[in-house]
C-alpha cells in the first residue's frame, strides 16, 4: 500500500525531469545543426582549395617541363656555362 501511495507523487518529477531532458536534447540538436552546416561549408571550401593546389601542382609541372626542354634536359650543361662566366 504504501507503494501505491509513492506513485502519484513520483509522476510530476518524472514529468519534469522529462522535460529538462527534451530541452536539453532541444539544445544538443540546434548545436549538432549549427556543426553539420559548418562541416558542410568547410567541405565545399575544402573541394575549392583541392581544385587549386591541383591547378598549381599542373602549373608547376608545365612550367618545370617547360625549363627541362629548353635546358636540352642536361643539367651539366647549365652549370659548364656558369663556370665559364666566372
Amino acid at each position: 500500500s504504501s507503494r501505491l501511495s509513492t506513485v502519484p507523487s513520483q509522476k510530476p518529477r518524472q514529468i519534469s525531469h522529462l522535460q529538462a531532458q527534451l530541452a536539453q536534447l532541444t539544445a544538443n540538436m540546434a548545436d549538432l545543426e549549427q556543426v553539420v552546416r559548418m562541416a558542410a561549408d568547410q567541405a565545399r571550401d575544402m573541394r575549392g582549395l583541392g581544385g587549386y593546389a591541383g591547378a598549381m601542382f599542373m602549373a608547376s609541372s608545365k612550367v618545370l617541363g617547360e625549363e627541362t626542354v629548353k635546358g636540352g634536359g642536361s643539367a651539366g650543361a647549365a652549370s659548364g656555362d656558369r663556370e665559364q662566366d666566372k
